[in-house]
Formats: C-alpha cells, structure tokens, sequence
C-alpha cells in the first residue's frame, strides 16, 4: 500500500457563493471541484478564524479546545483580555498526530499557529505573528532562508484603514510571497501532509464587498477598487495553479475553508443596549462615541452585565465571588439570563422589523467547556450585525464597524472539495459539519480515532 499524502489549501472565508460568483476568474479551481467529491462545510460556533481551523484539524468543538474566538477575557478581570496562540489549545491537531507517528509535515500559516509549534517537520507562524518577531518558524533556522524566498512580510496587513488603494497593492503583494514560500517549501521533501493557510480573502472581503456587491446595504460604485476582487481572485487562482503544477497531478488535495463571509448590515451597539436597559452602569458618560469599554468610567459595583464586540457578542455576568466587585448572586443568574433571553428577543432593527437574536451559553453547545469563556454567546441578525462593545454612540445601532472600515462579516458556509487523482469525477454531498473533517482526516492517514473526536468522518476517501 502506497503511503498516504495530502496537499491542503485553506482558504480564509470562502463560502460556495464567492466562488461561483468569481468562477471565470478562477479556472485552476473551477477545474479541480467539477472532479472532487465537494460540497458546503457547515461551520462551528462560533464561525471564527481561530476556532474555526482547530476544530477542523482535531475533531473537537470550540469548548473542548477552550478557544472562543480572537480575544478572550482573563478570568476574573474586567479589562484584561489576550489572544489566543499555538499553546491555548486543550488539544492536539492532527498534525501532531502525524508527527508522532513518524510522518513528515509541513504547516504553513494555519491558526493559532504563533509562536510556531514543534511538528515533524516544518510549521510556518499564521497572521496573528507579532510585528518584528523572528520566531515565526519552526525549525527556527528556517527564518532566514524563507525571508530571502518571500522578499517581505506575508503573514498580513492592515485592512480596516481608510487607504483602500493601499490595502490592495498589500493585499495582492503579500499573497505573492506567501505562495512563493508555499511552493518553496513543498519542494524541500516528498512531505505526507502539507497544509496552507491563505487568510487573503478574508482581508478582501473585510475591505471591498461594498464595492464588488451591488446588493451591499452600503455599495460604492467605484472604477478601481471595483476591479479589486476580481485582481485577487485572478490572481489566487495563479498562485494555486503554480502550486497544482508542481504536484504534477500525483498528490490528492483537500481545499477547504473555515467559513464563509457575507455583507455587513451594522453593527448592534451592545453596551450601549445594556446601558440603556440599567444591566451596565457608567460613572460619567462616555466622551467620544467608540470609546472601548476597558477605557469607559464603569460603576462595576451597580453592574450587572456587560459585553465585548466582534462577528458575535461575548456577553459576562458580574458574578458575585467570582468579579472583583461582582453584583449579581449565583441564585439569580438563571433569571437574569431568561430575562436577557427574552428583552434581546424584542430589539428590532432600525426599519422596525426584529433583528433576530440567537442567545445561548457554551454549555448548551459544547461537549466541554474549557479555558475562558463568556457566559453567554449572542448572534445578531443571523451574523450579518456585528456586536460593537464600545460606547458613548448614544444609539443603539450603527451602520459601520466600530473597530475601523469594514465591510463584511462572517457566514457558516465554508467550502470542503476532496480530489484524488486516481479517483477523479465529480460528486456533491450533503453540507457537512467542519468537525468531520477531523475524524476525515485520521481516517485518511490510518490514525488511531481520539475518543474526543465527534461525529463521522465526510464520505471521501484515497484510493488505494
């Protein structure tokens, strides 16, 4: 039996639409999904970058892992928060696995993948690399042999600034050199799995769905930045026909996405709700709309709840015994949350019509719970409403990211596309759960099943 290889490419918030929409820009990947076993990959809850690709790559959901999204709370603080990286996992990815067993692999951009963790071969740090490190890969000694291929930065770039110009020379040059490193390092060794992360599009949609979506709520017609997506997706289409190339039609490969993206309606100004029913108390009003709460006057002794932003709300009740100055006694929380339930259940967009809240605690969705997560989770409008946690807007919605230029949020529908040259032919699944693909991929290498690993593997498999 021939051993078993795989070539993995990541694409940051892709959903099924984004590539029929751009399907004449994207021939190299048109071709490859009209032959593979493909389909829609149903994301995890939360439908985030950093969650999102760990639970894909072991099989077990955001509570197990203990990873909520990109920022989580120090527990027992009311403004201290950290980023997750490649330790805050509780469990290992599949790559681990591999490496243990003796396969060599190469992991290029996957997150949260700062600092570079030890693999059985080569891992390549992801966009949430700090400015000026150069601990960014693994074997360190990789560092400046990879900087002379890449010839500058390509882990990411600044896309919430009003320089859309700029973002997009940044954009297109930074996906350049990550393929350049992509298709250097597959040249190294005949590796059993090689696993890239493109956070790309991600950055294009953030910063030009309103000029490519003539239904966005907020749609500019614009001559130049209105080419933009088309540039990007010409051009990763490139890139990836290049690295198909170099495969020489021998290798299977797995293209994959943690999410989709949509049009962003808003943002519901979270806190500021909170402040408006007396759950959040202010000392002394905001002085500027934006203000992040860490930074607001808080009466924490005469709050109840409050709420941090992002593509989902993380809500935190000030328990007493367990906040500084908590407020709220175990006993009444059940309470407070129905009641919660029930007052974000009435908001209504500002036509008038509901916005539409799904409101739930990690217990009710995960089989562990882990790490430092809110108390409850909160989604507006089915995602296309951002929760913004800052304050003093004085209203209760806002038309545009509070954290900076924005224009898309995050969707459920990801993309899952498994070709094998010995097999090629088109078929299409049912969606998938992005869980699944764990149990897929130990299946595939003819790994041992962790016992936390969830559900059935997706109907794919290599050809012997």
């Amino acid at each position: 039996m021939d051993r078993p290889r795989l070539a993995v490419l990541g694409l940051d918030s892709v959903s099924p639409d984004l590539l029929e929409r751009f399907r004449a820009e994207t021939p190299r990947i048109q071709h490859l999904l009209a032959q593979s076993t493909r389909g829609t990959l149903v994301s995890c809850d939360p439908p985030i970058t950093v969650p999102a690709w760990s639970v894909m790559f072991s099989g077990a959901d955001p509570g197990s892992l203990g990873l909520y999204g990109f920022r989580h709370r120090k527990a027992g603080s009311y403004d201290q928060m950290y980023i997750p990286n490649s330790s805050t996992a509780r469990r290992p990815m599949v790559w681990d696995a591999l490496s243990r067993a003796g396969r060599r692999v190469a992991v290029v951009g996957m997150p949260p993948g700062y600092p570079p963790p030890a693999v059985n071969g080569v891992y390549v740090s992801d966009f949430l690399t700090p400015d000026g490190t150069n601990n960014w890969a693994y074997p360190s000694g990789l560092v400046p042999e990879l900087e002379r291929e890449a010839g500058g930065p390509f882990f990411d770039i600044s896309f919430r600034v009003d320089d859309r110009a700029g973002v997009a020379r940044n954009l297109l040059e930074m996906t350049r050199r990550r393929w350049k490193v992509v298709r250097y390092l597959w040249g190294k060794e005949p590796w059993d799995l090689f696993a890239v992360h493109d956070i790309g599009p991600d950055r294009l949609h953030h910063a030009f769905w309103k000029y490519f979506d003539e239904k966005h709520p907020r749609h500019v017609e614009d001559p130049q930045l209105g080419k933009v997506a088309s540039e990007f997706y010409s051009l990763l289409d490139e890139e990836i026909g290049r690295f198909l190339d170099l495969l020489g039609g021998q290798v299977p490969v797995l293209i994959v996405s943690d999410h989709g993206s949509q049009a962003m309606e808003g943002c519901f100004c979270l806190n500021e709700w909170l402040i408006d029913r007396g759950y959040l108390r202010l000392k002394k009003p905001a002085d500027h709309p934006g203000l992040p709460l860490e930074e607001a006057d808080v009466d924490w002794a005469r709050t109840e709840v409050w709420g941090a932003g992002g593509y989902y709300a993380r809500i935190f009740l000030n328990l007493k015994g367990r906040e500084p100055e908590g407020r709220v006694a175990q006993k009444d929380a059940e309470e407070l949350v129905r009641r919660l339930r029930r007052e974000l259940s009435e908001v209504r967009r500002p036509d008038g019509t509901p916005l539409g809240v799904r409101l739930f605690a990690p217990s009710e969705v995960y089989d562990e719970v882990q790490g430092d997560p809110p108390d409850l989770m909160a989604y507006f409008g089915d995602l296309k409403w951002r929760s913004a946690g800052t304050v003093g807007h004085g209203r209760w919605f806002t038309q545009e990211n509070d954290t900076g230029p924005d224009d898309a949020v995050h969707s459920f529908e990801g993309v899952f596309s498994f070709w094998d040259p010995r097999a090629p032919g088109g078929r299409r699944l049912p969606p998938q759960p992005i869980r699944s693909v764990g149990p897929s991929l130990y299946s595939y290498f003819d790994l041992p099943v962790p016992p936390y690993v969830r559900g059935e593997p997706i109907p794919f498999r290599r050809t012997e």
